[in-house]
C-alpha cells in the first residue's frame, strides 16, 4: 500500500534523508544544484509513503529561464532502494509531468540517462541548442515539450529562475 502526497515543510527532513541515501555523497555540489535557488516549486514536489509511514519516494522540480524562457528543472527524483523496480518513479514522474502540464508549464528539462527518461517522452534532440552550467556532460541533457513546439527556436544557457515572477510559461 502506497500514498501519493504533496511534500510538506514537515516532510523535508525525511525527502533529505532519501535523497542523500539514492545519491552520491557531495550531491549538493553537482551543477543542477546550482540552479535549484529558493524553493522548489510546491505543487509539483511529491512523496510516496509506505504501509508504516516511510518516505520511499520523491520527486521535485526547480523553476529555471532556459534560453531566457521559463522551464522546469525535474530532479531530483529518488525511490528507495528497497523499494526500486516497483515503478514508484514512474508514477511520480507521470503524475507530476500531468500536473506540470495541467498547471500550464510548457518544458521541462533534466540532467540523466536518456534510456529510462526516454519513456517519459525525454528527449536529446530538443535539448541541443541549451548550454548547462559545468560540469555537466551535454549528451544527458534532455528536455520534453508538454505543448507542442515549446522547444522550438529555444536557444542559450539555462540558468536559476533569478527575481523574475514564478508564472508558468
Amino acid at each position: 500500500m502506497f500514498r501519493f502526497l504533496p511534500e510538506t515543510a514537515s516532510d523535508y527532513q525525511e525527502v533529505e534523508y532519501l535523497y542523500d541515501s539514492c545519491f552520491a555523497p557531495g550531491r549538493q555540489a553537482l551543477s543542477s544544484y546550482r540552479l535549484r535557488a529558493g524553493p522548489p516549486v510546491a505543487d509539483l514536489s511529491r512523496l510516496v509513503r509506505d504501509e508504516y509511514d516511510a518516505v520511499v519516494g520523491a520527486i521535485r522540480y526547480w523553476p529555471v529561464r532556459a534560453g531566457g524562457q521559463g522551464a522546469l528543472l525535474l530532479g531530483p527524483v529518488a525511490v528507495h532502494s528497497t523499494r526500486q523496480g516497483e515503478g514508484l518513479g514512474g508514477l511520480l514522474i507521470r503524475d507530476t509531468l500531468e500536473r506540470a502540464r495541467d498547471a500550464g508549464w510548457s518544458r521541462v528539462i533534466l540532467v540523466g540517462d536518456a534510456p529510462y527518461y526516454s519513456r517519459f517522452g525525454f528527449q536529446r534532440s530538443l535539448a541541443t541548442a541549451l548550454e548547462y552550467p559545468p560540469p555537466t556532460n551535454p549528451d544527458r541533457l534532455l528536455a520534453l515539450e508538454l505543448h507542442p513546439g515549446a522547444m522550438a527556436a529555444l536557444a542559450g544557457m539555462v540558468e536559476p529562475w533569478g527575481d523574475h515572477p514564478m508564472t508558468p510559461e
